[in-house]
């Protein structure tokens, strides 16, 4: 079963319920940065997200440079933003 995509619409509502994240300038993804007071803090909270995201079998983009994380979600299978990065967005900022 195909993955479907979200809408204009859906993807502006999900943003107004998600402060700090963004849509990525081609449209296809939503993006975030997380600052933390060091290295472990910032490589706790991947940790969290890699499990999340394991059981949920959708995983992130993502970089780290010492205290910043930075994640881009998008659904390759839907050709951009899906429930599933909807979903993973908000497990996301319930781990902070």
């Amino acid at each position: 079963m195909p993955i479907a995509r979200l809408t204009d619409a859906e993807v502006s509502a999900l943003l107004e319920d998600l402060p700090g994240w963004t849509l990525r300038e081609d449209g296809l993804a939503i993006e975030c940065g997380f600052e933390f007071d060091d290295f472990s803090q910032a490589f706790s909270f991947m940790t969290r997200i890699a499990l999340y995201a394991e059981k949920a079998d959708h995983h992130p983009e993502w970089f780290n440079v010492y205290n910043r994380v930075g994640i881009t979600l998008t659904t390759h299978d839907a050709g951009g933003i899906s429930q599933r990065d909807a979903d993973m967005a908000h497990a996301i900022e319930a781990m902070l």
